[in-house]
């Protein structure tokens, strides 16, 4: 019969470690579901449309429409502000909030 003493190390498991590292998995695992569960393009359950825009401005930006299950990808061309076009016209915000249209030309036809 053998006398154990205090001060005696005990042996330790190998397997204790390998349960603490699956511990650390679950943890991980359960985090990362998390943050897709939160995602609004991952949800499979909204029914509604999501509009999700990166680096709004930046010559990088980019836009991800979701419409029910179609997933649009848009990306800046990076040239904000140019390119071909003519002035069409004027929009004005009234005090109420709406704002009115009135097409180049308009004017001078009320006249």
């Amino acid at each position: 019969m053998s006398l154990k003493l205090l001060h005696e190390p005990e042996t330790e498991d190998p397997i204790l470690s390998v349960v603490n590292l699956i511990d650390i998995f679950l943890v991980i695992i359960a985090a990362l579901l998390i943050t897709v569960a939160q995602n609004p393009l991952l949800n499979a359950f909204a029914k509604s449309d999501v509009t999700v825009i990166t680096d709004p401005g930046q010559p990088s930006m980019q836009m991800i429409v979701k419409k029910g299950e179609k997933i649009e990808k848009y990306t800046a061309s990076g040239a904000i502000g140019e390119g071909e076009g003519a002035k069409a016209g004027t929009a004005y915000r009234m005090k109420d909030g709406t704002m009115v249209y009135v097409p180049e030309g308009a004017a001078d036809e009320a006249r």
